[in-house]
């Protein structure tokens, strides 16, 4: 999982979380945001969850410059 925030005009910056499942696990936003939920601070829990893939730079390291535009 890669925190991240994401810029609004109303708030300045919220949390988003991008999460990659391990190969033949089926997630959904609801249960990770509750998972969150149980184990973090009401404040700390992301609004947007992103279930993707990361984008990765030629030599293998995630994108942050992608992650941001998404």
């Amino acid at each position: 999982m890669r925190l991240d925030t994401m810029s609004t005009k109303l708030f300045g910056q919220r949390l988003r979380a991008f999460v990659v499942a391990s190969p033949g696990v089926k997630l959904a936003e609801c249960e990770i945001k509750q998972h969150v939920k149980h184990n973090l601070a009401s404040c700390k829990v992301p609004r947007d969850v992103v279930l993707s893939e990361l984008p990765r730079t030629a030599t293998g390291k995630v994108s942050k410059r992608e992650l941001t535009a998404r």
